[in-house]
């Protein structure tokens, strides 16, 4: 079980699972300049635990994010920090590239750039009575990162609509949309995601670190570049001890032993 310091995220990991909350609750778990770079150095870290199998990020308080910080980014809260990992295309970024699953918890609305973190994770879980949108245009901007990561998700005349109205979905919406896995009660969230989790625990750590990277890889490969890419990657994943050891403990009937090798 660890835990590690920040401000305005948390981060425990324990029982393979490493959970960051965006801890910002007074301003909804708007996302500025110093959560973004400790987002990063948290998600660096699990990355480089061997013991972390997954990453639940939700938000404290009533609100997962309810968007970008307004008073960081007009500047009137100073420069960011000069530690900074990285900005926001960073983040999302990260995300996709992370060898390790990644499953947004969303206990509440998701906005903006909220949002635009629902859709980068590679699972998400929605309680019912969450609004997810894009309301930026309201205020005089417009979604322009978060399109590259909902446009993986939403057919474009619905990103189009979305966008340009401002509009906020409820949770069963944004689930019609693809933008979330599953929808569930308040109270049976946890129980959700901790399916999703322990699901992942029991697969073969490096079957799935190898499934992720090689996903990322092919993600914008046109069909003759991605399948030769593919066939690599399936040659390199089938010369592991987990490969032998699955389908062996299948023709004998029994549950694999992962070592991760």
């Amino acid at each position: 079980m660890t835990e590690r310091a920040y401000t305005v995220i948390q981060a425990f990991s324990a029982g393979g699972v490493l959970r960051l909350t965006l801890n910002n609750p007074w301003r909804k778990n708007a996302i500025g300049p110093a959560m973004v770079s400790e987002l990063l150095d948290a998600l660096a870290a699990g990355a480089a635990d061997e013991a972390v199998r997954c990453v639940v990020l939700t938000g404290a308080g009533d609100a997962f994010c309810a968007g970008g910080d307004f008073a960081q980014i007009a500047g009137a809260e100073g420069a960011p920090p000069p530690e900074m990992k990285g900005d926001y295309a960073d983040l999302l970024l990260a995300f996709a590239n992370s060898s390790k699953p990644i499953v947004a918890r969303v206990n509440g609305h998701a906005l903006g750039g909220g949002l635009g973190l629902v859709a980068a994770s590679h699972f998400a879980i929605g309680a019912r009575g969450a609004k997810l949108g894009t309301p930026e245009i309201n205020v005089g901007l417009f979604p322009m990162m978060i399109m590259a990561v909902l446009q993986r998700h939403v057919s474009r005349r619905k990103l189009l609509e979305m966008m340009l109205l401002g509009q906020r979905l409820d949770a069963d919406e944004a689930a019609q949309c693809g933008l979330l896995n599953k929808v569930v009660e308040p109270d049976a969230l946890d129980a959700a995601v901790d399916e999703v989790t322990s699901a992942i625990a029991s697969k073969s750590p490096i079957a799935v670190r190898l499934g992720l990277e090689a996903f990322a890889a092919q993600d914008d490969l046109d069909l003759e570049s991605a399948l030769p890419l593919l066939r690599e990657r399936l040659a390199g994943c089938l010369a592991t001890d987990d490969a032998r050891e699955g389908l062996l403990a299948f023709l004998e009937k029994r549950k694999p032993r992962w070592s991760g090798k």
